[in-house]
């Protein structure tokens, strides 16, 4: 019956097909409601309830109807995602997901990686200025994005403009002297698409000196469809921030000049363009840029004792390029085969400030290039069952090659039950520290990636006509070949691959998007189970790897609660608590390092919208803002020493035009 349908639309591209048919088979199980189309777990447009793995979609309206302007924010509420911010605002702020390591998680900007080589990123100066959506994939993800996505891929995408040309602005302030601004214009004239803008971030923050923030973030988005069959897509995004922290490693306010300036560039151009109604080809050209400096001068005349200062300066690029063709053998059948360049390279320098004289460390300037082959089948037998099967080999100039899978399979046994089953395999590459310092510590140009095996799980039903969405996902992960340091003899390499670790657990959702369109509820629970299995070289007991201990800064219990609510007069009022639960540390300012434990905490915020102009498109409104984070003030630490923002009240506006 899809088939048939689809063949009616020959004259659109197949990719809209594809869609249509998808809406036809969700149709005849379901006419309420239907489920949104999601590219990330497959990098072909399929409905979120046949992605391979679980994914959840946070729409940038959402976000801006909430008041929040960093990812790190809206990724609390996630299933299975700890947020783990040292300190103020613009500190570091790691992302641990389903247990694994902060430098697990692939970061994508329209589909250009933005992680440091080796995985890790700091989602402190990650704006949701100009977004559209996040979709964050869980499980492993090697398998078409490589490196990195070990416990998950999140994918940012920039806002499309669509319609006649409109302009939206925004401004709030309040606690820490708060300030943010925001400007965007898109819209669409004939075949280009586009949206631009700008946005500034400051703040005071919450240390008594030395602790302000401030971010510049520039967007945009260009499409160009010259024809039905053919599109060329740009996008840019430009971030300009600097951090002035006054806390030392263990977390106490003492330098009165410390600060970090990072400047990132990350730009695309993809072209695609279906060759014959079947057949379509996409190239997509990505770069990442990265400017970083540090500096911690003398603050005075008496910070001249021991290792007092340091500068640093480092510029690391991603360059890459990737060709695939997807091949549609039905409109519900995708056949995808790729290939893909990259280029990471990374130059830095550093100078060493102490009483004894001043150290210049060797500059450093190494590169290494990886090219990888892909393969996956996506099909839908209807809408009673979904399947994904993908291969990958990687081989790269430092470790040589490594293959990684993913198999997926999901069943519609009843209308509105489903169940799915995924396995896969993932790795990590080494960072350029660990393959190639030198100096103080040696790097080891033969590790080998650390790498994971991870299947779920789960089933999702429907009640009330697909108003009401129950979901429980069991997830069981094994990690080995991690990378540890061990402090070995002069001229010998001091990183292995000997840790292992398990992570798993439960995952259990509830979704109600709208009763009678007044009040929606989203709310999640995460029981996680992580324990280390081979401690390697350390195992004293303030060792990061303990034999039989958890993983550092994983908690057990993770919840999350979201309500929305609407007036008659259309004023929307949101409220968000949620639960992290206790996790291990390390008390740093003593060596060696002391085992401690973070307690739980729970953290309220509210926010507000009373429209003063309605409009039925969204961005010609006139409405007033607020919003609370941390509405009582709870008291609590991302990172064991390092105080985070208590409450924090926030009140604006935001209105747009039509141009």
């Amino acid at each position: 019956m899809t088939y048939a349908r689809a063949s009616c639309l020959a004259g659109l591209p197949i990719a809209l097909a594809l869609t249509a048919s998808v809406a036809v088979a969700q149709q005849a199980a379901d006419t309420a409601r239907l489920a949104p189309v999601v590219v990330t777990a497959t990098r072909v447009r399929v409905p979120e309830n046949s992605a391979p793995t679980s994914v959840t979609v946070i729409t940038g309206n959402e976000l801006r109807a909430r008041g929040i302007t960093t990812v790190a924010e809206a990724l609390r509420s996630v299933p299975g995602a700890e947020v783990a911010q040292s300190g103020s605002f613009g500190a570091t702020t790691s992302l641990f997901l389903r247990g694994g390591e902060s430098d697990y998680v692939k970061v994508l900007v329209d589909g250009v990686p933005v992680n440091d080589p080796g995985g890790a990123f700091d989602f402190a100066q990650l704006t949701t200025d100009n977004v559209d959506r996040i979709e964050i994939v869980r499980g492993p993800a090697s398998v078409l994005y490589g490196s990195d996505a070990m416990t998950g891929v999140i994918q940012i995408f920039t806002r499309r403009g669509a319609g006649p040309s409109r302009a939206a602005a925004s401004v709030r302030g309040g606690t820490y002297e708060t300030r943010d601004y925001d400007a965007t214009v898109l819209g669409a004239g004939g075949a280009l698409q586009y949206s631009l803008s700008a946005a500034r971030h400051t703040t005071a923050g919450i240390l008594p000196f030395n602790n302000q923030d401030r971010d510049n973030t520039y967007s945009g988005s260009f499409r160009l469809a010259p024809s039905a069959r053919s599109e060329l897509r740009a996008s840019l995004r430009y971030t300009d921030a600097d951090f002035h922290y006054p806390t030392n490693s263990a977390g106490v306010p003492e330098d009165s000049n410390a600060f970090n300036a990072t400047k990132r560039f990350v730009a695309d151009v993809e072209a695609g363009h279906f060759f014959t109604s079947r057949v379509e080809g996409r190239v997509l050209l990505a770069n990442t840029t990265i400017d970083d400096h540090s500096d911690d001068r003398p603050d005075n005349a008496g910070d001249t004792l021991g290792f007092y200062g340091y500068l640093s300066s480092s510029r690391l690029y991603r360059r890459s390029v990737d060709a695939r063709v997807n091949v549609y053998l039905t409109p519900l059948t995708v056949v995808t085969a790729g290939a893909e360049y990259a280029k990471q390279h990374d130059a830095s320098s550093s100078l060493s400030m102490s009483q004894y004289g001043n150290s210049a460390s060797p500059p450093f300037d190494r590169s290494r290039e990886n090219t990888a082959y892909y393969a996956q089948l996506v099909g839908n037998a209807g809408h009673l069952l979904s399947y994904t099967l993908g291969g990958r080999v990687d081989d790269n100039q430092r470790f040589g090659t490594f293959a990684t899978y993913r198999a997926g399979i999901g069943v519609h046994i009843l209308a509105d039950t489903r169940l799915h089953l995924s396995a896969g395999s993932a790795f990590k590459e080494p960072t350029f520290d660990e393959q190639f310092a030198t100096g103080f510590a040696q790097g080891n140009p033969a590790l080998n990636p650390e790498r994971s095996r991870s299947w779920e799980f789960g089933a999702e039903q429907r009640l009330f006509s697909g108003r009401l969405t129950l979901a429980a996902t069991y997830f069981d992960q094994r990690f080995r070949d991690l990378v540890q340091y061990a402090s070995m003899p002069p001229g010998q390499p001091d990183y292995f691959n000997v840790a292992a670790a398990n992570a798993s657990g439960v995952e259990l959702e509830a979704r109600l998007p709208a009763i009678a369109r007044v009040l929606g509820v989203t709310a999640n629970y995460t029981y996680l189970h992580t324990r280390v299995i081979d401690a390697g070289f350390d195992s004293t007991a303030d060792a990061l790897f303990v034999q039989g201990n958890r993983l550092l800064r994983r908690p057990t219990h993770l919840a999350s609660v979201h309500l929305d609510y609407r007036t008659p007069r259309r004023a929307l009022l949101g409220a968000t608590v949620s639960y992290v639960g206790r996790r291990d540390d390390r008390d740093f300012s003593s060596f060696p390092a002391t085992p401690v434990e973070l307690p739980a905490y729970t953290k309220v915020d509210i926010s507000a919208e009373l429209p003063l102009v309605t409009h039925r498109v969204a961005d010609h409104a006139l409405a007033l803002t607020a919003r609370i984070d941390n509405l009582f003030n709870a008291q609590y630490q991302g990172v064991y020493g390092f105080r985070v923002p208590g409450r924090v009240v926030l009140l604006g506006a935001r209105a747009g035009v039509g141009l």
